[in-house]
């Protein structure tokens, strides 16, 4: 693609890398078959090519964001199904991001969309707020249609209707193993996540401290990954370089092997680290982190599963888009599930997204809609007993639309590994997991 930019422009990093990306497009349209809102919409501006295109005259020109960018970008799911298609290696992701941060900089959003998306910054962030937001939206939900903008109507209705009592973890806590110590890793727990579902990283710890690992728990807060993906630049590396500092404490320190990741969302940001804090005075402490971060089924893998049973379970993977398109970790999960005995199958599509993508389904309920129940179809179509995946936010867009349990992959591995004096089957696997 032919660009314009003048040479004050490129002088700037941002512009600078931007201009690389749009010069590797060829518009070629292979984008078009993979990307989901295109699939949905059918209008090409809501296709990759068409929103480089927006992008593209948008950065050139050095206006100001307008309605009809701002509209196209903000339905744009950050899944990255294009990266994985794309014969000519565009990096969308990088692309993308900084449209959303020039967006934030330039254009002035309606005050109920500033304040709807703060709040979700503020509250999605911070393990303690959002755990009461969800107390709060147990008593709210029945209540959910009588709210006046749609946006708040879907964040109660995808809220889970039993709050699960979340298990407190001391911040640099330390978790040893059963036996003999192998490797020392850190665990991010995700602030999402350990408020929904506590029993994920009850899970990993678990499996973890089974396979003789140290387990430390750092005294970070938020990766920033949420911030990130809405455009937020300064809220963003103010979380990141507190989780950064956090971890790089325990590698000088007692030094680790790995860092487990088990949020999948926030395992592609975190891997991005060093791009992200490129020309900062924490760059190499970023890249560090970085390059040590690996998803929880890529450490299990690169270490051995040595547990098996035939417990004639049928599981559903559903591949969460910042997993295989993200990270590039396609086959693993699914590896390590049919290694433990589980029969898996997949849903027709499985490049294509659930819909979730962080805070997506909540600022654009529509569309998320319609790719939930298409995943689901094609998801119920194999008839599986349970449903896996390595995402949180896939899980709670996913159960709230299907009667198929849905868990994260590890709490199948940890399930198979845990010693019991039954034999693992569906029946005994719906009662440890209340299903």
């Amino acid at each position: 693609m032919e660009t314009k930019f003048t040479e004050e422009q490129l002088s700037n990093p941002p512009i600078k890398r931007a201009n690389e990306i749009l010069r590797t497009c060829v518009h070629c349209g292979f984008c078009l078959a993979t990307c989901p809102t295109y699939q949905v919409l059918g209008d090409e501006l809501d296709s990759p090519r068409g929103r480089i295109y927006l992008i593209k005259d948008m950065l050139e020109t050095g206006r100001p964001a307008d309605e009809k960018t701002v509209k196209h970008i903000d339905r744009c799911l950050s899944c990255l199904a294009c990266m994985s298609t794309c014969p000519s290696d565009v990096h969308y992701m990088h692309l993308v991001d900084y449209a959303r941060e020039y967006i934030e900089e330039t254009y002035k959003r309606p005050l109920t969309d500033r304040l709807l998306r703060k709040m979700l910054k503020v509250m999605m962030t911070n393990q303690k707020l959002f755990g009461l937001s969800l107390l709060f939206s147990r008593f709210a939900k029945p209540f959910a249609s009588f709210m006046p903008d749609r946006r708040l109507r879907t964040m109660l209705s995808l809220s889970p209707s039993g709050i699960k009592k979340a298990q407190e973890y001391i911040r640099g806590e330390t978790f040893f193993p059963e036996d003999k110590k192998k490797f020392r890793v850190a665990l991010l727990m995700g602030c999402v996540q350990q408020a929904i579902n506590p029993s994920i990283n009850q899970a990993t710890i678990g499996l973890l401290t089974r396979l003789g690992c140290e387990v430390v728990v750092p005294t970070y807060g938020c990766c920033g990954a949420l911030p990130h993906h809405m455009g937020s630049k300064d809220d963003c590396s103010r979380l990141a370089l507190g989780a950064i500092n956090s971890l790089i404490e325990e590698m000088d320190g007692d030094g680790l092997d790995a860092i487990i990741i088990n949020t999948s969302g926030c395992g592609t940001t975190i891997k991005d680290y060093g791009y992200m804090f490129q020309n900062h005075p924490s760059q190499k402490d970023a890249e560090r982190v970085a390059e040590m971060a690996v998803d929880i089924t890529e450490f299990i893998d690169r270490i051995g599963f040595p547990f098996h049973e035939k417990p004639s379970i049928r599981v559903g993977y559903h591949a969460a888009c910042s997993l295989q398109h993200g990270q590039g970790i396609k086959t693993i999960p699914k590896e390590l599930l049919k290694s433990a005995g589980f029969e898996v199958v997949e849903p027709l599509n499985s490049h294509l997204c659930c819909g979730s993508a962080g805070t997506y389904n909540m600022l654009q309920p529509e569309i998320s809609k319609e790719l939930r129940t298409r995943k689901i179809d094609t998801l119920e179509a194999k008839k599986p007993d349970i449903i896996a995946t390595g995402n949180i936010g896939c899980m709670v867009q996913i159960s709230a639309g299907t009667n198929i349990p849905v868990v994260h992959t590890v709490e199948l591995l940890d399930w198979i590994s845990t010693p019991t004096s039954s034999p693992k089957s569906l029946d005994t696997l719906k009662a440890d997991f209340n299903c």
